[in-house]
C-alpha cells in the first residue's frame, strides 16, 4: 500500500476517535455539569436539616409561641414571622409555605430539562385546595378555612370558597383541567372520594407523562419516584378499604393508575390481614414484614414504612447517579418528612401531651 494511502487512513481513523471522544466528552459534560452547583446547594442545605436533639428540644416548648421562637435560628424564620395569634391553623400554614417554597427552590436552580418536574409537582396544592373547598361546601363547613394560600390557582380556589352555588364553582373552574371531574361531580355521577381521586390521577399522569419523556438516568429516576409514590397512595387506599369491609368494585374506582403493584389480588380478600399475606410476595414484601405486627392495629405504621422506604430508595439512586435528580428528589423528601414531625409536635403541644410523650411519639413519624 502507497504511504499515502496508509496516511490518509491514519489521518480518517484519527478523526474518527477524535470526534467520537469529543461528542462523548460533550455528552458527558452536558449530562453531568449542570447539576454540579445545585447538588453542592443542596448538601449544603441538607447539613441544615433539624436533628433528633433539635426536635427533642421543640418537644420541650410547652407552648407554641416557644415553638416558633425554637425556630427562630432555622430557614422556616421568615415563613414564621407573619404568625401573631401563635395557633395551630396559623403554624401549619406557615409551615406548608415553607415546604412548598423549597419545591419553588428546586425549580429556580435545577436544569431546565428537570426544573418543569418540580413545577408540576407544586400543582399538587392546587388539587389539595381544589378537593378541599368542594368537600367542605359538600358537608356544609366554612370552605375558606380549608385553603392552603399556596399555588396558581389560588385566586380561583378563593372564589370558589366564596361561591353561594355548587353551580357557580362549575363556571370558577371553566377553561381548567378540574372542570370535567367536577361537572360530573354535580350530575351525580362520581362520589365526592372518586372526584379527589380524580384529581391525583390528574396530577399523577402528568408527573409519569413527564417522567417517561425524559431520557437515560433522568428517566430511570424520575419513573421510579413517580411510581412509588402511586404505589404507596394505592396500597393505603386498598389496606383502608379492606379495613373497612369495602367491596372490591367500591374501591377500584378509587385507585390511581400507574403504580407497580397488582392490585386485583388484594382487593378480593376477605380482609386486611389476607391483604397483608397477598402483599409478601411482593417487592413491599420486606417493608411490610417489618412492621406487619404495628400495622396490623394501625395503618399509619404502614404510611411511615413506606415513606422510609421510597427515601431509602432515592438514596440508593442518589449514590449511584451521584449528579443527578435523585439529590434533589431526596432532599424534598427530608425536607416533607422534617414538616411533618414539625406540624406533629405543634399539634401535639396544642393538644397539651407531656413533653416526653411528643419526644415518644413524634420519633414514630416518617
Amino acid at each position: 500500500m502507497e504511504p499515502g494511502a496508509v496516511s490518509g487512513i491514519l489521518d480518517t481513523t484519527l478523526a474518527v476517535v477524535f470526534t467520537w471522544v469529543g461528542y462523548k466528552t460533550a455528552r458527558i459534560v452536558w449530562k453531568y455539569t449542570p447539576y454540579s452547583y445545585p447538588n453542592a446547594r443542596i448538601k449544603a442545605m441538607e447539613a441544615k436539616l433539624l436533628s433528633e436533639q433539635r426536635f427533642n428540644e421543640l418537644a420541650e416548648s410547652r407552648t407554641l409561641q416557644n415553638f416558633v421562637v425554637g425556630l427562630e435560628d432555622t430557614d422556616y424564620k421568615d415563613y414564621l414571622s407573619d404568625v401573631s395569634g401563635y395557633t395551630l391553623g396559623e403554624i401549619e400554614r406557615a409551615l406548608e409555605k415553607a415546604l412548598a417554597g423549597t419545591y419553588e427552590l428546586m425549580v429556580k436552580i435545577l436544569p431546565k430539562r428537570v426544573s418543569p418536574f418540580f413545577k408540576l409537582m407544586l400543582e399538587e396544592w392546587d388539587v389539595r385546595n381544589v378537593a378541599n373547598v368542594v368537600k367542605a361546601k359538600l358537608s356544609g363547613e366554612p370552605a375558606s378555612d380549608y385553603v392552603i394560600e399556596i399555588g396558581s390557582m389560588l385566586p380561583k380556589v378563593r372564589a370558589m370558597a366564596d361561591a353561594k352555588t355548587m353551580e357557580e364553582i362549575l363556571v370558577i373552574l371553566e377553561g381548567t383541567p378540574y372542570e370535567e371531574p367536577y361537572q360530573r361531580l354535580i350530575l351525580g355521577e362520581i362520589s365526592a372520594k372518586e372526584f379527589e381521586t380524580e384529581l391525583y390521577r390528574m396530577h399523577y399522569g402528568k408527573l409519569l407523562g413527564y417522567a417517561l419523556s425524559k431520557k437515560d438516568d433522568e428517566r430511570i429516576i424520575l419513573e421510579e419516584f413517580v411510581r412509588l409514590r402511586i404505589d404507596r397512595i394505592n396500597l393505603l387506599t386498598v389496606l383502608r378499604a379492606k379495613a373497612a369491609g369495602m367491596p372490591a368494585e367500591a374501591i377500584r374506582p378509587l385507585l390511581i393508575p400507574g403504580g407497580t403493584v397488582k392490585l386485583e389480588p388484594l382487593m378480593h380478600v376477605e380482609d386486611l390481614s389476607m391483604a397483608l399475606a397477598e402483599l409478601d410476595s411482593t417487592k413491599y414484601g420486606k417493608v411490610i414484614r417489618d412492621v406487619r405486627d404495628e400495622v396490623e392495629r394501625d395503618l399509619s405504621a404502614l404510611e411511615r414504612a413506606l415513606e422510609r422506604h421510597i427515601l431509602e430508595r432515592l438514596n440508593e439512586l442518589n449514590r449511584f447517579y451521584p449528579l443527578s435528580v435523585a439529590a434533589p428528589l431526596s432532599y424534598i423528601l427530608q425536607k416533607e418528612r422534617e414538616v411533618r414531625k414539625l406540624r406533629a409536635i405543634a399539634k401535639l403541644i396544642e393538644d397539651g401531651v407531656h413533653p416526653e410523650r411528643i419526644k415518644e411519639l413524634v420519633g414514630d413519624v416518617a
